[in-house]
């Protein structure tokens, strides 16, 4: 039986109330007698001068024997393993086997997955047989060619889960909008993968790219720059927000992203550094800050220089393109770096699938599209011809954009073409990352009308 001792261990008795001393505090070790003590705690053990203990309900101490006055038979320690005694571990024996069972073994010792004798075996014939060495090393190669890089980044639901969890607790007192809550994660994604960066990476170089027109566009810069690049154009948002703009009394030509950074670029002294991180995210802070405020005034316009977007669109906008450009930081260091979670991307492409008709038109005023053979003008509001666009995977859904005017409703009973793609797919196309002519789509119905759009999406880029 057990009894508890008072001191987190539990000492044993044996049936007849015989008392083991052991108390889960170890094995034995030896006295300069050679007897071993049952605590281990040296020659005397705390009990004796002899250091032979004295077993509850006997009179006298413990012969090594186990016997003592009116003691029963002393029960025998269980045996220590190795790896705690602090003794070497025993010796493999290697398997004797034949030539043609090790090489049938080799594709399981690369996988870890003989036992140990085989193992030992194995690495013992590989000393001696060139042709087999070489083997196990092509397939030691291969096995790591099957392993995925890991990103060491949590995943990037986990934050949100959460934050989720901590306000179903407690509610906050001033509540970030849902429509902020991209920006807000992305953001912190971004500078937690910076907070590590010494000089090397920061001025890693990095190619911006985007899609102008029918043609790729690219700009090349570094981590610094692109930091740089963000803080500029999320400077629209702070201007609307009431914040100080970033580019201060710099003046660009216009109020567009790209010169606005080019502003940004050309009045540094310096090509930027790690100091524009500070800045960029001071700023950040203090535009979800100022948004929790506002409550639900989502429809504040903010102008992007030739349109405008409302403030939840552009919020929306700001985190699609903090990811975006924070992958091109992370293959520029050579670091992975995950989607948003699913949520979130559902809403940039939401956003994505919302500005297709308007991209659709500017390409066709332009002369990059054509009309369609058989174009179906209605007035705003009503149906018309429509491409049914399927988004699989995390974010995934359908959505239907209307063909021949930004001001039609999407109608499944107007549908011409059905396209699908993978969510972040469609992302990198509206990144302007991946060429629409290489979108790995599925396409089924009006190949002109599935051409113009998959080129509108790319048109959504820019710099």
């Amino acid at each position: 039986m057990t009894a508890y001792d008072g001191d987190g261990a539990s000492d044993e008795y044996d049936e007849n109330g015989a008392y083991d001393g052991n108390g889960g505090n170890g094995g034995s070790i030896q006295n300069d007698r050679g007897v071993e003590n049952d605590r281990g705690v040296g020659d005397d053990g705390g009990h004796g001068s002899h250091g032979t203990p004295e077993r509850p309900g006997t009179e006298g101490p413990v012969r090594p024997d186990g016997h003592g006055k009116g003691g029963g038979a002393r029960i025998p320690l269980p045996r220590a393993p190795v790896e705690d005694g602090g003794r070497a571990l025993p010796e493999v024996a290697p398997a004797a086997l034949e030539h043609h069972v090790l090489t049938s073994l080799l594709g399981a010792w690369a996988l870890a997955a003989c036992s140990a004798q085989e193992a030992a075996a194995v690495e013992e014939h590989l000393g001696e047989c060139d042709a087999c060495a070489d083997e196990a090393l092509r397939l030691r190669e291969a096995v790591t060619l099957l392993q995925r890089p890991e990103s060491l980044d949590l995943d990037p639901a986990l934050r949100t889960r959460v934050l989720d969890g901590c306000l179903e607790r407690r509610p906050p007192r001033i509540p970030v909008p849902d429509w902020a809550a991209p920006y807000d994660a992305e953001t912190a994604r971004l500078d937690a993968l910076l907070q590590d960066f010494g000089d090397a990476e920061w001025h890693a170089p990095v190619r911006l790219r985007w899609y102008e027109e029918d043609g790729a566009a690219s700009r090349r810069t570094t981590v610094a720059g692109v930091i740089a690049h963000l803080l500029s154009v999320d400077g629209t948002v702070a201007s609307a927000l009431g914040l100080d703009d970033p580019l201060g009394d710099i003046a660009a030509p216009t109020g567009a992203p790209a010169a606005r950074t080019e502003a940004y670029w050309r009045a540094s002294h310096y090509p930027p550094t790690r100091a524009v991180r500070a800045p960029w995210r001071e700023q950040s802070h203090g535009i979800v800050r100022t948004v929790a405020f506002t409550g639900d005034a989502g429809g504040m316009p903010v102008s992007y220089g030739d349109f405008e977007l409302p403030l939840r669109d552009a919020m929306l906008d700001r985190a699609f393109e903090c990811w975006v450009h924070a992958e091109d930081i992370a293959d520029a260091v050579d670091y992975p770096y995950e989607p948003p979670s699913g949520r979130h991307l559902n809403g940039m492409i939401d956003l994505a699938a919302r500005l297709l008709p308007g991209a659709l038109a500017a390409r066709r005023r332009a002369g990059l599209a054509a009309p369609g053979d058989r174009p179906h003008l209605v007035t705003a509001g009503e149906p018309g011809r429509s491409l049914r666009l399927e988004i699989e995977g995390s974010g995934g859904g359908e959505w239907l954009i209307p063909l021949d005017s930004p001001g039609a409703v999407g109608s499944a009973d107007h549908e011409v073409a059905h396209v699908a793609l993978d969510g972040v797919e469609f992302c990198r196309l509206a990144a302007g990352h991946v060429p629409p002519a290489e979108a790995a789509a599925g396409q089924v119905g009006d190949r002109e009308a599935i051409r113009d759009v998959l080129f509108a999406a790319a048109c959504l880029s820019r710099m």
